[in-house]
């Protein structure tokens, strides 16, 4: 592959873009820095207000920068935020190339490696005077906390059909045209205290009957493309007393945003019906925090992609994803989109590690995608 892009640029903003704290719902350094990249860049730029809405210090990062007429604009969107261990981040270049974290902290690079392509695609972009076509950028705030950011977004304000989110594990070349529906169950079954030992006939035992509701559901893979998981369970103030509260959390997972609402009432009714058995009551709550897409093969933004790839001799990959991203939020708004592999390994957790090779490919992809003469269609 023949390198247009500057590698120790690229390399060198990766790592400062690394040393900065961004925490979810506290990405205001990152955003005032981006912000002022963008100006730089000659974008228009705006923040909206989705740090009040959320309870943060930043909002989304929006960006617009003219481009050529005839073609249709582009999207390209990734997260300022990251999970923690966090504070303090330092990146560290090895010889072999990669990048890693000193040990204490995740690296970053979900989803700073995203960030940096970016950036340097329009640097290389500016400083070659590269005819590109009108450009999009959207820095979410609160991406790992079920894409919040992206949720409270104003999309009327998008230009844009099609967009890349640059926010995937695996080799550059990978995109994810399909994802799940994530749901999050927040169940209470309330009981009747009483004293373990002189009354236990006069107690309600709610955790007994979460017990009983829990032993009767299928958990893991209950079809093809669902999951459903219960992985938190809390109750009781003392060996004895009866316990009159106990508190389960879930999640659902498929690739049918249909099934995973049909999954949630069956467990609901497992919850009631075993709730009634021991004469407790049950409150249920179902939170949506991603919905499913699947974006069709044969759409012009995987074509532009693929033919991406091809013009920089890189193989290309199409697969599923179980995971969210902003994409999901997007695809809610009629934004067609995939999402693409961005030298993030191991990835939540602080043994996470980038390459400078895998950088370089993701920022020349980037680059290429910004100047494509590939209209929808």
């Amino acid at each position: 592959m023949k390198m247009t892009i500057d590698k120790e640029r690229l390399v060198k903003e990766f790592i400062r873009l690394v040393s900065i704290d961004s925490p979810s719902l506290l990405e205001r350094e990152m955003g005032d820095y981006l912000k002022n990249k963008l100006e730089e860049l000659g974008f228009d730029v705006a923040e909206d207000d989705a740090g009040n809405k959320l309870g943060g210090n930043c909002g989304n990062i929006y960006g617009f920068l003219e481009g050529r007429e005839e073609l249709e604009p582009l999207l390209f969107c990734v997260h300022m935020d990251t999970v923690e261990p966090s504070r303090g981040k330092q990146a560290v270049l090895g010889a072999d190339g990669v990048i890693r974290s000193k040990g204490d902290t995740v690296l970053g690079a979900d989803d700073f490696a995203g960030i940096a392509a970016i950036l340097e695609a329009l640097y290389t972009i500016k400083e070659k005077r590269l005819e590109h076509r009108p450009i999009e950028v959207l820095f979410t705030v609160a991406e790992e906390i079920y894409c919040k950011g992206a949720k409270v977004f104003d999309y009327s304000k998008i230009k844009s059909k099609e967009a890349y989110v640059l926010d995937l594990t695996g080799a550059v070349g990978g995109a994810a045209y399909q994802a799940p529906s994530i749901l999050s169950l927040n169940i209470e079954v309330n009981g009747k205290a009483s004293h373990a030992g002189f009354a236990p006939h006069m107690g309600i035992h709610a955790i007994q009957a979460a017990a009983d509701a829990i032993a009767k559901l299928k958990l893991g893979h209950i079809d093809d493309i669902t999951t459903l998981n219960i992985g938190v369970i809390q109750g009781g103030l003392a060996t004895n007393i009866v316990p009159a509260l106990c508190v389960v959390g879930g999640e659902i997972r498929s690739y049918s945003h249909k099934k995973a609402m049909e999954a949630a009432q069956e467990v609901k009714k497992r919850f009631e019906k075993s709730a009634e058995a021991f004469k407790a009551t049950v409150k249920f709550e179902v939170i949506t925090n991603c919905q499913a897409y699947e974006t069709p093969k044969e759409h012009s933004v995987v074509r532009r992609f693929e033919e991406a790839c091809r013009t920089l001799h890189m193989p290309s990959s199409l697969q599923q994803t179980f995971g969210g991203s902003d994409n999901n939020a997007m695809s809610e708004h009629g934004i067609t989109g995939i999402v693409l592999a961005c030298a993030m390994n191991q990835c939540h957790s602080c043994e996470e590690y980038t390459t400078v090779e895998e950088l370089v490919k993701i920022a020349e992809l980037t680059r290429v995608l910004m100047t494509s003469e590939v209209n929808a269609g």
